[in-house]
């Protein structure tokens, strides 16, 4: 681990941030984390390939529609189509995380971390950011080409019924929920089991209800209204807000720190 990210730990930095949270240390594991992120062959493949599979098959999906399909048709197969592309703001959140801690353990750099005066919020903030971020930046794009291929490419009625405001608002409302779900269900489980792949594959089911919600709204079986949208998305705003601090309050650095030892 570089030294000056150690120095920068243990300084804190520069102003303080969200509940006297040092904002210096936030962003030295941030931009740990994405230093790690790059070179992870797993990591970088994870974020290229998922997007693609689920971009694909919604967009052919989209091009594929013909005009003449009844309303409720329609309607289920832009839903399915849209459904698609909210399963990567929480898978690709699920595999990133899955490395927060695990990963850390396993290269032997997560015991010079906990052993400085970073807060256990701090150090969890840092890590959720650093997989927030790019899953949406991917998610927001991969979103931004599907719309661009409906309007540009898609028979008129189907383009029409894609770009509708309850599609259009639950991608943006529930893209960064999820996604926010994903990760601190996934820190949570990394934090407490040995193996990556059990973190990633129980991350993932974890991720099914808040995209259970979303679907039913995609679908129409729960009749999508802004009121109904900006209240679901508070109630899920809120539920990742408890999220973060049950893990921070959970969070047992000296287990951690043992378990670190004991790998050596």
């Amino acid at each position: 681990m570089s030294m000056s990210v150690i120095r920068s730990l243990r300084r804190g930095g520069a102003g303080a941030g969200f509940g006297g949270m040092s904002a210096g240390r936030i962003r030295a594991v941030f931009r740990k984390e994405l230093r790690d992120f790059r070179r992870n062959r797993f990591i970088v493949g994870t974020m290229a390939v998922v997007p693609l599979v689920f971009m694909v098959l919604p967009t052919v999906e989209l091009l594929t529609m013909p005009a003449g399909l009844p309303t409720s048709a329609l309607d289920t197969r832009i839903g399915l189509a849209m459904l698609y592309l909210l399963i990567v703001p929480a898978m690709v959140p699920a595999a990133i995380s899955a490395y927060s801690v695990i990963g850390e353990r396993d290269q032997g750099t997560l015991e010079p971390v906990l052993t400085t005066p970073i807060r256990a919020e701090e150090f969890l903030v840092g890590k959720a950011l650093a997989a927030l971020l790019p899953t949406l930046f991917i998610s927001y794009t991969m979103f931004g080409v599907f719309l661009g291929c409906a309007e540009l490419f898609a028979q008129p009625a189907v383009a029409t019924a894609a770009l509708r405001g309850p599609q259009l608002l639950a991608q943006l409302l529930f893209t960064p929920l999820v996604a926010g779900w994903s990760i601190w269900v996934v820190i949570a489980i990394s934090a407490r089991v040995s193996d990556v792949r059990v973190a990633q594959q129980l991350g993932t089911l974890a991720s099914l209800p808040p995209l259970a919600v979303s679907s039913l709204m995609s679908f129409n079986v729960i009749h999508p209204t802004l009121r109904l949208a900006v209240t679901l998305a508070a109630v899920l705003l809120v539920v990742d807000s408890l999220g973060w601090r049950a893990v921070a309050a959970v969070f047992d650095r000296e287990r951690l720190i043992t378990g670190s030892r004991a790998l050596r």
